[in-house]
């Protein structure tokens, strides 16, 4: 009997309805849950850069010729320009069309954090097609899922900041990558060198991407050695001379802050970030403010973050493909190597991609102020070992089950798929909207975590809890708050959406406040000895907690 509806075997147009239709249902699970997360620190700054954007966009239409004068560009576009300006156009485009113009979300928030949950959408379409291409369709949505269960992900992906785009676009730029190598042709090759502008114009990862693609490269040329040098010249993948000269162009023409000045502004930029400021974060007890970074932060934070199934199967996984590897340089030592069966290595890409996200992290000046966001360009890769690792398990499982009937192996399969969903599906349910106090149950769950010394949250997202758990109800008319960690104009939007009584006002200083917050991150407590002292009190009138750890304390003025 035939099956009612079977996909063809080639990965196709179908697929890439599926992928977008995980896409768009990502997109809207992430729009339904944004209400319950704060604006974050740098949410504000990418607010008010959208804003200041919005005048640009709109003078490109009114008023060409002003709008591309350097006095314009130079007022519009150098704030906050440490930044590539994409997202954050993209930011301030849908901001113009969604609720300035067409009033699609009555919130402004909406509209400047849509883009990011769109993308955070395209990271699990293209997590999908990677997996389906290079293992089974099976693989490709098992790694959607678990990368998109993952609480730090989940958490990041509601945010109007760069660190889900540049998830997306790292992966979709390994992908289009890949696929040059694959199909050939100077359409995929130029495909490729304009979505590598892309990452390079959304988050300063981009500018490591050539360690996963050089290393790669040689490896794929390796097959076609000749005995002459030119052939191998020759053989150079032209997706890499693309990325190199058209990636750099689409970064320069989509930044118009780089338009004037561009050597000196292209010097600023990199000096800002290989000499940036080091921000505080608690590891294990300690603060660190300054280099030497401890060498342990980041495989410890990855251990008690991401959820150990996904870790095990991606050690199952990747293991399988290392015994290949072994395999494969053994026989070339004995000159015996046959052509391997997938000849674009997607397997070695996949490492690479991960090796490429977390090697600045073993260096002792790297900071680690941005927690786990980071290197989170690693996650979908590791997610696609992870399911390549789980159908090994399934196919072992099949091996085991040899008496059993066809349809009750494939209930015991489903089984097992479903409790490997279940766990990280909880565990990202419970820690919202506080993904960032979220640690993994060996570390013994959030309580673990701040016992441990890990840090609970940063960015100062919190002062939403804090009102709708005590200050909406209980602040009497008028009163002042010191907002601690939250951008002022991260408190303004709270203030002009409502999530925060519009009476409420910010202030400075908590000698200043008849209420104070304190985020609680190690090094804030002399903030929270400053409040002791101005509100003679070391008891906080409520404290907003997350499994009973105390997330955000409210002191108020006797």
């Amino acid at each position: 009997m035939k099956k009612l509806f079977q996909l063809p075997s080639d990965i196709g147009w179908r697929d890439q309805i599926l992928g977008a239709t995980m896409a768009i249902l990502v997109t809207a699970w992430l729009l339904s849950t944004a209400d319950a997360i704060g604006f974050a620190r740098d949410e504000g700054f990418y607010f008010r850069a959208a804003t200041q954007y919005a005048e640009w966009f709109n003078l490109l239409v009114s008023d060409p010729s002003r709008a591309f004068s350097r006095a314009t560009i130079d007022r519009i576009w150098g704030y906050n320009h440490e930044h590539p300006s994409l997202i954050k156009s993209l930011f301030s485009l849908s901001w113009l069309a969604f609720h300035e113009k067409w009033k699609v979300f009555s919130h402004a928030s909406d509209a400047f954090r849509l883009p990011a949950m769109a993308l955070s959408g395209v990271a699990v379409w293209v997590t999908y097609l990677f997996g389906a291409r290079v293992y089974s369709r099976t693989a490709g949505l098992i790694a959607a899922c678990l990368f998109l269960l993952t609480p730090r992900v989940f958490y990041h992906a509601h945010l109007a900041c760069f660190d889900l785009p540049i998830v997306a676009l790292w992966t979709l730029c390994i992908y289009i990558y890949w696929r040059s190598i694959e199909k050939g042709g100077l359409g995929w090759a130029l495909l490729a060198g304009v979505v590598y502008g892309l990452t390079l114009d959304t988050k300063h990862n981009a500018w490591i991407l050539p360690a996963v693609f050089l290393p790669h490269a040689v490896l794929v040329v390796h097959r076609h050695l000749r005995r002459d040098w030119k052939d191998q010249i020759l053989r150079v993948p032209t997706s890499l001379l693309a990325m190199a000269i058209v990636g750099p162009l689409v970064f320069w023409a989509l930044w118009p802050w780089m338009w004037h000045d561009t050597a000196a502004r292209l010097r600023e930029y990199f000096d800002f970030h290989f000499n940036h400021v080091y921000y505080n974060m608690e590891f294990l007890g300690t603060n660190y403010f300054d280099a030497p970074s401890p060498r342990a932060y980041m495989p410890l934070m990855i251990a008690a973050t991401v959820p150990s199934i996904t870790l095990l199967l991606c050690a199952v996984g990747a293991g399988q493909k290392v015994r290949g590897a072994l395999g494969w340089l053994r026989a070339w030592k004995q000159n015996t190597l046959t052509e391997p069966e997938r000849p674009t290595y997607p397997d070695m890409l996949f490492a690479l991609a991960i090796i490429a996200a977390i090697s600045p992290w073993f260096f002792a000046k790297t900071p680690i102020f941005g927690g786990t966001k980071h290197w989170m360009t690693a996650y979908p890769f590791m997610a696609l070992f992870a399911a390549h690792g789980l159908e090994l398990s399934l196919r072992a499982l099949s091996s085991v089950l040899t008496r059993w009937s066809t349809r009750w192996v494939a209930v015991a399969k489903t089984a097992v798929v479903a409790f490997v969903l279940a766990g990280p599906l909880a565990i990202t349910m419970h820690a919202h909207p506080f993904g960032l106090a979220s640690y993994m149950p060996w570390i013994g769950g959030t309580k673990g975590g701040a016992s441990l010394g890990l840090n609970r949250q940063f960015w100062g997202y919190t002062s939403q809890n804090a009102s709708e758990q005590f200050l909406a109800e209980h602040a009497k008319q008028g009163a002042t708050v010191f907002i601690h960690d939250t951008a002022w104009d991260s408190w303004a939007r709270m203030i002009d959406e409502g999530r925060i009584r519009s009476d409420l006002r910010g202030v400075g200083a908590p000698s200043q406040g008849d209420y104070a917050l304190v985020q609680h991150e190690l090094h804030m407590n002399e903030v929270e000895f400053q409040m002791w002292v101005a509100f003679g009190t070391r008891a906080p009138v409520y404290i907003v907690t997350h499994d009973d750890v105390p997330i955000v304390s409210i002191y108020q003025r006797p």
